[in-house]
């Protein structure tokens, strides 16, 4: 092995990435994005909502990062290894092939070292000799703290700020350049390198050089331990690649030590080109978070279910008398998110602004009762039943909401143009009293039934008198409005009307002429009446209601084929941010979990709207 120590400084003109050329790798503690080009972009240590480390994604000049690269290159290739979360890259040139492997050890018993927040980098070489140039750059605190380098002899590197440490181990020499280090290592075939970037000092206030045996025996147990957890999925689709790699990025966007899940893994990645619409999504949406419990649970993860149950009932609990839940919540339960800007970061691409916190948690939007319920329902008849402590707390929440649900609300897409009384918020309303009592009678629970029924009925008559358009022939996103809103093609699937229903279908068809653009959907037409400025691209989530609410129609054969062009709109990887750009491009906070949840539940429901499609098509041919 040669080593051969550069004075460049790796990385400094990089520019930025497209969204969609990342992988992720996390602990269930956090998470880093990993570009094709081999370089951590983005990751905040120790836990999803802690500042950045490493941060360049968001401004490539200061923001930090840690790359790793092979010279004269021709291309990279990015795959997970199979059933699992660790992620390869694959350096390819005419004579040298060269694979890094990265992941992080999942927060578990079964896998060593599991307490450590730390990044495992392994590079072995496969073919010909390969020069890797190793370049680490942490930026602490979104690059407002400035730190020290001390390097420790044949062992790695120690970067201390007043936001706190990070140990970097490595099986080669680094040397010290400023406020980075870096390293440039000639490897033959067979040979490997090793790093391992750590939060925190060294546990016995010693540093070891990395043994890139010991860094496989971690990769080994790390595979072992995503392989046991996917063995769990009790999808057996035809969509079933698909649908399990959603369930690992849903499961590496849940905090292990609460069972809360983030809406994404990042913040201010801008919805459109130039920003004005960017927002951090590292927190517990209860919305987001029902959703996706929905979504583990019919593949057999009732574990998460169980998790995020108890951390949902800590929620209620902890609510001040009289007052509903929140929006949004840190993952560790905590209600002050507050909002603000970063003005020294450029943006991603130079889209600004950088924001940290949401306002959005100061918010009322009445439909989360409505997932809500719906999931507890659920959880209740498919997991464990609840418990009375917890329905007491869930009762009291709908006694509040019994005295609220009437009020103008701010709605599902967190709109800033003022309040209005959403369709979709009724819609919800009337779900989470049905649920309620459904449970009620299901289990004998104590509840007030008649007044429930009372508010369903009013919330359901509310929506069908007031909230449809006949002019539009459809329902619209509030009562004397004239926009449509995608929001309402979840009307079947939460049993509000018959897949068949006159009204809904006449809704589909204006969605279709108003709102479809090449198969995929937005939300509802950007025109500055929601208070921001900017337009955006199409909506993941809302594209694949639309592939459920054909298949629950009948349009077995136009879901299918939507379903299978949202594919591919997916990654290389088979990741999801939050939209789809007019070139097909990922906008929004990546991966986004409400694409992925809505991804199973559009698959799912696809798989048999197919199979009860082709037995009625083999019926009718067998006797006509």
């Amino acid at each position: 092995m040669k080593h051969a120590l550069d004075a460049q400084r790796i990385g400094d003109t990089r520019g930025y990435l497209p969204i969609e050329d990342h992988g992720i790798i996390g602990d269930l503690h956090t998470v880093a994005l990993v570009g094709v080009d081999g370089t951590i972009d983005w990751c905040c240590l120790p836990r999803f909502d802690s500042p950045a480390v490493f941060g360049s994604l968001l401004d490539a000049r200061i923001g930090g990062s840690f790359s790793v690269k092979v010279r004269e290159v021709e291309r990279t290739k990015q795959m997970y290894m199979p059933d699992s979360n660790v992620l390869l890259t694959r350096f390819l040139a005419q004579h040298a092939v060269a694979e890094l492997y990265d992941f992080m050890v999942p927060d578990h018993p079964s896998c060593p070292a599991s307490g450590a927040r730390q990044i495992i980098r392994q590079v072995r070489v496969l073919r010909g000799r390969a020069t890797v140039e190793v370049c680490c750059r942490p930026a602490f605190d979104y690059a407002r703290a400035p730190h020290t380098v001390r390097l420790v002899e044949g062992a790695g590197a120690v970067f201390t700020s007043s936001a706190g440490t990070l140990v970097l181990r490595s099986s080669v020499p680094l040397q010290a350049d400023g406020d980075a280090v870096h390293a440039t290592v000639t490897l033959e075939p067979g040979e490997s390198l090793g790093l391992a970037a750590q939060w925190g000092e060294p546990g016995d206030g010693t540093l070891r050089p990395l043994d890139c045996p010991d860094a496989t025996q971690l990769l080994y147990k790390t595979l072992q331990y995503w392989d046991g957890w996917l063995r769990q999925s009790n999808y057996q689709g035809r969509y079933r690649e698909t649908v399990e790699r959603s369930a690992l990025a849903l499961k590496l966007l849940v905090y292990q030590p609460t069972g809360a899940l983030v809406a994404a893994a990042t913040t201010s990645l801008p919805e459109s080109p130039g920003g004005g619409r960017n927002w951090d999504y590292r927190y517990t949406w209860i919305r987001d978070a029902a959703f996706t419990l929905y979504a583990l649970m019919r593949l057999g993860f009732t574990e998460e279910a169980a998790a995020f149950i108890d951390w949902l009932h800590q929620r209620c609990v902890q609510a001040p008398p009289g007052t509903g839940l929140q929006v949004l919540y840190g993952i560790d339960g905590r209600p002050d998110l507050p909002e603000s800007v970063l003005e020294h970061l450029c943006g991603y691409n130079g889209a600004r602004p950088v924001r940290i916190g949401n306002a959005a948690a100061q918010q009322l939007q009445l439909d989360i009762h409505g997932e809500l319920m719906d999931s507890v329902y659920l959880y209740n008849k498919h997991g464990e039943p609840i418990s009375y402590e917890l329905w007491e707390a869930l009762a009291r929440q709908l006694e509040w909401l019994e005295k609220h649900w009437e009020e103008p609300d701010d709605g599902i897409w967190e709109t800033r143009g003022g309040r209005q009384r959403f369709t979709y918020s009724a819609l919800m309303t009337w779900v989470a009293f049905e649920r309620a009592i459904r449970i009620a009678r299901h289990r004998g629970m104590p509840a007030p039934v008649e007044r429930w029924l009372d508010t369903a009925a009013a919330a359901y008559r509310f929506v069908q008198d007031q909230c449809w358009t006949p002019e539009l022939g459809a329902y619209c996103q509030y009562p004397e409005s004239a926009t449509l809103d995608a929001s309402l093609l979840v009307m079947p699937l939460v049993k509000f009307a018959g897949p068949k229903d006159p009204r809904f279908l006449s809704t589909v068809r204006s969605v279709e002429e108003q709102l479809v653009s090449d198969s995929l959907v937005h939300r509802y037409r950007t025109d500055g009446s929601d208070g921001l400025t900017g337009g955006e691209g199409t909506f993941n989530l809302c594209s694949f209601w639309y592939v459920e609410a054909l298949a629950r129609a009948g349009r077995v054969g136009e879901a299918r084929y939507i379903f299978e062009k949202m594919i591919t709109h997916a990654n290389h990887l088979g990741l999801y941010a939050e939209e789809i750009g007019p070139a097909g491009e990922a906008l929004g906070n990546f991966p986004q979990a409400f694409t992925h949840l809505a991804l199973i539940s559009a698959a799912t429901n696809l798989d048999r709207a197919v199979g009860s499609h082709h037995g009625s098509a083999a019926r009718q041919w067998h006797t006509g």
